[in-house]
């Protein structure tokens, strides 16, 4: 049966893209590219989003726009990236906070971490270290809970409600019955400001930070989560080699674009991503700041997220916590 020109028309419309469309695809990146970093200006992600734009916008001669969106435990900034243009023009660099932690600790996200957005690689991973004033009478975690329990209470702090700090800390409160008040900040150095200035009784921080002031006499770390010991700081224990189970969840670095990416546009991030990271200068980076180098793709980072759903869901069910 002959088809209709009505149809014909319809038919090829379907099977072909838009003239517009091609050249979407075929521009890309069009204009300056814009990455929102989990947390403030100057912290961890964003001085590594800084790393990362550099070497970027040599690659495709367009240039880097850092813009954090701090507050609520990174709702504010993973909500701006589900709701921007699906072009790949803005992308997030998060930590598991914004996609595994409030999924499961707050049902009412004003987005869905899974259906709103398209995984591009896991950059690296790593964990929050358990840190304290210099002059802290303790060095170790069984010296610090003794020292706990003497005191009575004690405050710590972490970079907001929710994160994988906050669960270690409650984790730690119910395995030794001690009395560990937890202090939510929008960043980890508001928190580190109230630690130096005895606010706050001990905090935790990331790889780069707390090696970044132990080096500069302020801090020490007493105890590393994770499965390893981080490479710059190799003379610091794991929770686990100081007796302690149930820490050994690592952290990590991903970067995501909006759902509904065209798919070229995902595998020029992809490739440009997992080459960044495979750079030496950028993989020493890394390192320095206490993470292993990953970069991998958007299945295994899938992957890894189903994996680490459930022993999230295991944590803050052992710790206890709720954010109602």
């Amino acid at each position: 049966m002959p088809i209709s020109r009505r149809k014909f028309t319809a038919l090829a419309g379907a099977a072909l893209p838009s003239f517009g469309a091609l050249a979407q695809q075929a521009a890309f990146p069009s204009r300056p590219v814009r990455v929102v970093p989990f947390g403030t200006a100057g912290g961890p992600i964003d001085t590594l989003a800084r790393v990362y734009g550099e070497k970027l916008s040599a690659r495709w001669g367009q240039p880097i726009v850092v813009e954090p969106k701090p507050g609520a435990s990174g709702i504010i900034a993973a909500d701006f990236v589900a709701k921007a243009a699906p072009d790949g023009h803005t992308v997030l660099m998060t930590l598991p906070l914004t996609h595994v932690n409030n999924a499961i600790l707050q049902p009412k996200l004003p987005y869905d971490p899974v259906r709103d957005f398209q995984p591009l690689s896991m950059l690296a991973t790593g964990g929050p270290m358990l840190v304290a004033r210099a002059n802290a009478p303790y060095s170790t975690l069984a010296e610090f809970i003794d020292f706990a329990k003497k005191k009575g209470r004690m405050t710590y702090g972490t970079w907001g409600n929710g994160s994988t700090a906050h669960l270690f800390g409650e984790l730690l409160k119910r395995q030794t019955g001690t009395e560990l008040v937890h202090v939510a900040y929008k960043a980890e150095a508001a928190a580190h400001n109230d630690l130096f200035g005895e606010a706050l009784d001990f905090a935790w921080a990331n790889p780069s930070t707390a090696r970044s002031h132990t080096q500069g006499g302020k801090m020490k770390v007493i105890g590393i989560t994770g499965t390893s010991r981080v490479q710059t700081m190799p003379g610091v224990p794991t929770f686990k080699e100081q007796g302690f189970n149930g820490f050994d969840i690592d952290s990590w670095i991903g970067v995501y674009a909006p759902a509904k990416t065209p798919q070229n546009v995902v595998d020029a991030w992809v490739t440009a991503l997992r080459e960044v990271t495979a750079m030496p200068d950028v993989s020493a980076r890394l390192t320095a700041f206490g993470f292993e180098p990953l970069g991998n793709t958007p299945v295994q980072f899938v992957e890894r997220y189903r994996q680490d759903y459930p022993r999230m869901a295991e944590l803050i069910k052992a710790a206890g916590v709720t954010l109602e």
